[in-house]
C-alpha cells in the first residue's frame, strides 16, 4: 500500500468540478485508491463519496492506494491535487 498526505490548495476545496476531475483520474488508476480526511474514508473513485467529505481549501487529506500501479496512482492524483485542479 502507498499513500501520501497532502493539503487542498484550491481555493474552493473539492466541490463538484474539482472532485468530478479528481475520480475521473482516479478511474483511470487499477488499483483500490481511498481518500481519508477527518475521519472519514471513502472510495476515490465515487463522486458521492467525496463530496461526502466536504473537502476544503487548507485542509489535509490522505491518498492510499493498493494494486498494480498503486505509486502512480498516488502521485498522479497529488499532481493533480498540488496543480489545484486547473482552476
Amino acid at each position: 500500500m502507498t499513500s501520501r498526505c497532502v493539503t487542498i490548495k484550491n481555493n474552493v476545496g473539492l466541490h463538484a468540478r474539482p472532485a468530478t476531475f479528481f475520480i475521473q483520474k482516479a478511474n483511470t488508476y487499477s488499483s483500490s485508491i481511498w481518500v481519508e480526511c477527518d475521519g472519514g474514508k471513502v472510495n476515490a473513485k465515487s463522486l458521492l463519496g467525496i463530496l461526502s467529505l466536504g473537502i476544503n481549501q487548507g485542509m489535509k487529506i490522505t491518498i492510499s492506494a493498493e494494486g498494480s500501479d498503486e505509486v502512480e496512482a498516488v502521485e498522479g492524483l497529488v499532481s493533480l491535487i498540488d496543480a489545484g485542479f486547473s482552476e
